[in-house]
């Protein structure tokens, strides 16, 4: 590598963090669908699942935020960093719904099922639905802008 060319190592982002705004996004989206997935999982396995819905739901939306820190306060301080901090933030992350499950399994209100599924569903269903609202141009990372309201034509 030669000297005129940043390193990775040394080389932070500066500006905005996009990952926050669609973080955001996410969670008012989790927040959004919340009533009817513990609606739906009240209906097939009653109060115990709607309880664990909203829990599960609760885990995903926490998930989304940690990870969005995580890059959010690497980012600026190098690219390496962020890289190694979303790895193995990946393993912590997956390590803390982990022991959220573990701990609260033999719970009286816990459906394991209900929580389960959720987990499962609410994080692909989020990211599914957040595709739609990111863009993916450098110009204007994070989500996709806001429709313009047209203004008429000044001569």
């Amino acid at each position: 590598m030669t000297s005129d060319q940043p390193s990775p190592f040394t080389t932070g982002l500066t500006g905005p963090a996009p990952e926050m705004s669609v973080s955001r996004d996410l969670v008012k989206r989790g927040l959004l669908v919340l009533p009817l997935l513990c609606l739906v999982a009240g209906v097939i396995w009653g109060m115990n699942g709607a309880y664990s819905c909203a829990f599960a739901v609760a885990l995903v939306l926490l998930n989304f935020l940690l990870a969005a820190l995580i890059m959010a306060w690497t980012a600026p301080i190098s690219l390496a960093l962020m890289m190694g901090a979303s790895l193995f933030g990946y393993l912590a992350r997956l390590g803390l719904i982990f022991l959220a499950v573990m701990v609260v399994k033999d719970f009286s209100w816990v459906s394991l099922q209900a929580l389960g599924c959720t987990i499962i569903v609410t994080h692909l269903g989020l990211l599914f639905w957040e595709l739609k609202y990111i863009s993916a141009s450098l110009a204007f990372p994070g989500l996709k802008p806001g429709k313009q309201e047209s203004s008429p034509i000044q001569p």
